[in-house]
């Protein structure tokens, strides 16, 4: 039976404070931009339109709306299976089959995963053939999303089963100290996985091939060069067959570290701009900013899996969710539960820390590509493409933008270039 004791008053009232504020915050924000409906912000006039406007406004309203149904679908979900006696009646059933701590926790998270990602089949094709397809992003077939969803589903269950596995045997195994090995554990399996990803996961659903232009390639080794990164190649993704939207990245470390351009990109922005993205994202390796991403994200880890460890005896946790013995893996399930909603609260200071991050990232840019105009109109065109939100209202972006919104980023580098202009002007006045 469950117990309402004071443990779960107070996760009852963090959660439910938790959900109210975040929809608190989503709908302030499609608020504050209705009111901005007839005032196209200045540094996109000439290129956004009213109507185009409109339609920014129009999907991110929409998008935000479906984004506050399926989170309180889901949370409504957790909460019936925390509260109805679902997971004892489950873990029960699993007792029965005789197939040990191990076998019992893999199938235990495997029932879990599997029927969250059918619950979330709705949602992904609402999202995919409704609301992208009504803003004409979507070009995904039904055929090719179900492709699509099956190796996800596929990939998801062997990658994770990988890591329950190990985690699982060093919880029955090592005891007291298994939360350090299991971070060692799971800190090498994440570099494996980033070291694989682009020769042997991102293959599985798109295709890349070296980019048609022999002028650009030239054109972005010259620039690594100057970045002073060695790259083992440039593609280009076929992303145009899932989707209009536009974009370009790093990917990989060590030998498989190549940089990826969406065909979408190529089709819509000029050589100039294109190099300015890329050079926005060599600012972030010679910075140094995926290494101490990297570095914090580990030292998270620890912390989080020592939390884990130490609450993973607390006796009243079990009973309270209506356990009459402790489980070790039904523990590894409900502490990050209990505690996700606290941690939530804690986003505003990864989101800042990026932010600062991706500023820095421009000022590279800039340097390397000696103007910022180039990546100024990469991302005034960017924005346009893909219908953001160009100016959020402050209180979101600053809990949840891991970006700095457009308008502020595009303002930023109308800013340095009225700098570099009023410096070429006084070194001319001079000589």
């Amino acid at each position: 039976m469950i117990q309402f004791n004071a443990l779960l008053i107070a996760f009852l009232a963090v959660f439910v404070f938790q959900s109210l504020f975040q929809l608190a915050l989503n709908l302030i924000n499609i608020t504050h931009l209705r009111r901005q409906e007839n005032h196209v912000p200045c540094v996109f006039q000439g290129i956004v339109d009213k109507e185009k406007f409109s339609k920014i406004i129009a999907y991110t309203a929409d998008s935000t709306r479906f984004g506050i149904v399926e989170r309180l679908f889901d949370q409504v979900v957790l909460l019936v299976i925390l509260l109805a006696g679902l997971l004892p009646w489950m873990v029960e059933i699993i007792t029965t089959w005789h197939i040990g701590f191990i076998g019992g926790g893999l199938v235990f998270f495997a029932i879990f995963a599997a029927f969250s990602n059918l619950l979330g089949i709705p949602f992904e094709l609402y999202s995919t053939f409704v609301i992208e397809d009504r803003y004409g992003f979507n070009t995904k077939t039904i055929k090719l999303w179900a492709i699509d969803w099956v190796k996800g589903m596929a990939l998801s269950f062997i990658l994770g089963g990988i890591i329950i596995f190990f985690l699982l045997a060093l919880v029955y195994y090592v005891t007291n100290a298994w939360w350090f090995f299991a971070w060692i554990v799971i800190s090498v399996f994440e570099l494996l996985i980033m070291w694989l990803y682009p020769v042997l996961i991102a293959p599985l659903f798109n295709k890349f091939e070296p980019i048609n232009s022999k002028e650009l390639e030239d054109k972005i080794a010259t620039l690594m060069g100057k970045a002073g990164l060695a790259v083992k190649g440039v593609f280009q993704m076929d992303a145009g067959k899932r989707s209009k939207h536009t974009n370009a990245y790093f990917t990989g470390i060590g030998k498989t570290k190549r940089i990826v351009l969406f065909d979408t990109l190529l089709a819509s922005h000029g050589d100039e701009e294109i190099l300015s993205v890329l050079a926005h994202e060599a600012g972030h390796w010679m910075k140094k900013h995926i290494i101490k991403q990297l570095i914090l994200l580990e030292i998270l880890s620890l912390i989080g899996l020592f939390i884990v460890a130490k609450l993973l005896n607390w006796q009243l946790l079990y009973r309270t969710f209506g356990f009459s013995e402790q489980i070790n893996y039904v523990g590894l399930f409900l502490v990050p539960v209990i505690l996700s909603p606290l941690s939530y609260f804690l986003r505003p200071v990864g989101s800042a820390l990026s932010r600062k991050y991706e500023r820095e990232a421009d000022d590279i840019a800039v340097k390397l590509m000696e103007t910022a105009r180039p990546m100024k109109n990469a991302m005034i065109k960017i924005s346009a493409d893909n219908l953001a939100n160009l100016a959020p209202h402050p209180l979101f972006s600053w809990f949840n933008y891991s970006h700095p919104p457009p308008v502020e980023r595009i303002e930023r580098l109308e800013t340095i270039m009225e700098d570099v202009s009023t410096a070429s002007t006084h070194y001319q006045q001079s000589t």
